[in-house]
Parts: structure tokens; C-alpha cells; sequence
């Protein structure tokens, strides 16, 4: 019997809420440029998913937030999420206050604040990441 390794590449995602709206990037690189996703990105060597999370969330809006104000919404693994290959992202909630500004860096082209329920037709499966993060958290957000 042969075995088959998959090479799998992982990352943190953050659903990044201001009053009843998520914080979205457009994308600037392919796979989906020019789509509106969630904020996120690859998990460095010798980091955790929720460092990586505050860290890409920071380089690609701007904002910054404690790490431990994240919380775990989900792993999400689907085979096919993106198709660059294998990619299992742990994805995070946090709230941030309503004074807080973001602006464009990294490989985001634009971010914008969308309300939650115009947060539909999202690159990879982030709008089941942003459904999720709404009905299993039981938020009037």
C-alpha cells in the first residue's frame, strides 16, 4: 500500500464586528482579486493561529486588537475552500469599539465596514465563516 501525503497550509481568519457591520478587505492578489473577504492570512512558523489572526487583521486593516479578545468561532477544512490546494484556516471573532477607523494595507486593495446582512457572495467560504459567527454566537450584531 502506498500512502499519499496532502500538503496543507494553515491560517487564521477574523470576523471583525463594529456595531452591526463586518470589517471586509478587497482583495488585491488572486485567487478572488477584487472580491471582498474576510481579513486573515498564513500562520508563520513558531506562531499560533490566534497571534496570527491579531497579526494579519493589524497588517491588512489597521486595527489593533489583543489577541485574547478573540474568540474561536470554528475550523474550518472543507477540501476544496480554496483552490490554491489544502488550506485549514481557525477562524476568530472580536468586536471592536465603534470609534475604531481601518484603512488598506498589505495585500488588501480597499477595506470597508459591510453590514452583516449585505455579507453575502464572499471569496472562499467566508460568508458561511460570517453566518457562523452570527448564529452560533447568538449575537444581535
Amino acid at each position: 500500500m502506498t500512502e499519499v501525503f496532502e500538503s496543507i497550509r494553515y491560517t487564521a481568519d477574523v470576523v471583525c464586528i463594529k456595531g452591526g457591520a463586518v470589517l471586509l478587505i478587497e482583495r488585491g492578489w488572486p485567487p478572488h482579486k477584487g472580491r471582498l473577504a474576510l481579513p486573515g492570512g498564513h500562520v508563520d512558523p513558531g506562531e499560533t493561529s490566534r497571534a496570527a489572526a491579531a497579526r494579519e487583521l493589524l497588517e491588512e486593516t489597521g486595527v489593533h486588537v489583543d489577541p485574547w479578545d478573540m474568540e474561536l468561532i470554528g475550523v474550518y477544512d472543507a477540501p476544496d475552500r480554496d483552490p490554491r490546494g489544502r488550506y485549514v484556516t481557525a477562524a476568530y471573532l472580536v468586536t471592536v469599539d465603534d470609534t475604531t477607523s481601518a484603512h488598506a494595507g498589505d495585500d488588501a486593495a480597499a477595506v470597508r465596514w459591510v453590514p452583516l446582512e449585505d455579507a453575502r457572495g464572499l471569496a472562499f467560504d467566508h460568508t458561511d465563516i460570517v453566518t457562523t459567527a452570527r448564529y452560533r454566537h447568538n449575537s444581535p450584531f
